[in-house]
Formats: structure tokens, sequence, C-alpha cells
């Protein structure tokens, strides 16, 4: 599939770049930023150095489509028990049971991420505070609307959701539940997240927990 080169990224780290600008023109007060695990670490990475801010780890994780790992139907994130369903999984009529327990497998491996990413760290104090979650791309958005969903229980001033490029469907949902929105492309044509990136390797636990944490002396900083 061909794509506008001035919207291919060369890698994560090219597109927090980009998003970076756009971000800091928000002026966010008292910023927290996050990486939604495992892509969006590095996007966020970027941002937070721009910001003088660190970066902190969130997980939400996506309930597959049995036999179809790539189809996400609904999602679960850390600090909610909710399940967030997404457009196919009233199409494909999973039983109610079948799908907490679906979840339930999830929601184990979420809970060994966050431990393993963030150690004994806690997620830092959001209440009152504009809180930004980064993400390297999102396709049917419903990861990205179980994190969000869940960081409103944090109370956060102003909830911002970025990513490079987002499908324009998904985009149009997450809207509805972030304060705001910063998007470097929404296409209609979207295809799949990695179709958007010259390099799009496969993160490894190590990267995010490399990754992660205190704002970086002497890296980036407000302008």
């Amino acid at each position: 599939m061909n794509r506008p080169a001035s919207l291919v990224f060369a890698d994560r780290v090219d597109a927090g770049r980009r998003l970076a600008e756009p971000v800091a023109d928000l002026r966010l007060e008292d910023p927290v930023v996050l990486g939604l695990a495992r892509g969006g670490v590095p996007v966020a990475r970027v941002i937070a150095d721009r910001l003088g801010v660190g970066v902190e780890v969130f997980v939400a994780r996506k309930i597959a489509v049995p036999g179809f790992p790539e189809v996400g139907m609904a999602a679960i994130a850390e600090g909610s028990g909710d399940i967030v369903l997404g457009p196919q999984a009233s199409e494909l009529g999973f039983e109610t049971g079948h799908l907490r327990s679906l979840a339930d497998e999830e929601r184990r491996e979420l809970h060994r991420r966050a431990a393993l990413y963030r150690g004994e760290r806690a997620l830092p104090e959001m209440a009152g505070r504009d809180v930004l979650l980064a993400d390297d791309g999102v396709a049917t958005g419903v990861t990205a609307q179980a994190a969000l969903n869940a960081l409103r229980r944090w109370r956060p001033r102003r909830l911002i959701f970025a990513a490079p490029v987002c499908a324009r469907d998904a985009a149009e949902r997450i809207a509805d539940l972030a304060d705001g929105t910063v998007w470097l492309a929404v296409p209609q044509d979207f295809g799949s997240v990695g179709t958007w990136y010259e390099r799009f390797e496969q993160l490894e636990d190590a990267d995010v927990i490399r990754l992660a944490g205190p704002a970086r002396p002497g890296v980036g900083g407000r302008r």
C-alpha cells in the first residue's frame, strides 16, 4: 500500500519527534507523560524529553478474536475491571461468559507486565494534572479506549491522547473519551500501523524497561 512520503515515519523515535512539537504547543500544566505499552513507550519517551519530564508505562491489553491474534474485539487496562468492547465484539456475538474468560487470561498478562515494567514504582500522581497518553498508532482504537477509560479514575485535570497516525473511525471514538487529541495523520484508508513506518521492529520487554523512568538530564527540555 502506497503512503505519502511525508506521512511515513522512519521509526518510533521519528514519530515521537514529529508529535512532540504539537504536544508542546498545548502548554500542558504539570504534565504526566505515559506510553501505552509496548509500542507507545518510545514515542512517549521522545515527547517527555521535549517537555523535560519523565515517562511512565501504562499497560492495556487487547482481547483478540480466538484464532486471529491481530484482531482486537475488546480490551482491558490496569486500574479498571471494565471490559471495553470494540465494534467487532457485537458483530461476532460472543457470550458474556466466554468474553470474561478471555479477559481473565489477558488480565494475568497485564498484571505481569505492569509489575515487570515498573517494578516497585507506583504510577505517578495524576489528580489535577494534565496527563498525556501516547501510542505509536491506532487501528481499531479499542485498547486506547480502555486505557483512557481507566485513566479517568485518577481524576486528571486534562486527559490528552497522542499518536502519529490513527484510523478515522477510531479517532472519532477516542475524541469522545479524551479532552484533546494530537494526530499527524487520520487517514480513511488505514491498513495497519506498521505500514506507516519504514522500520517497525517488535519491541521487547527490555526495551520498555530501558526507556521508562525519570526525566533525563540534558535531554530536550522546554523551549
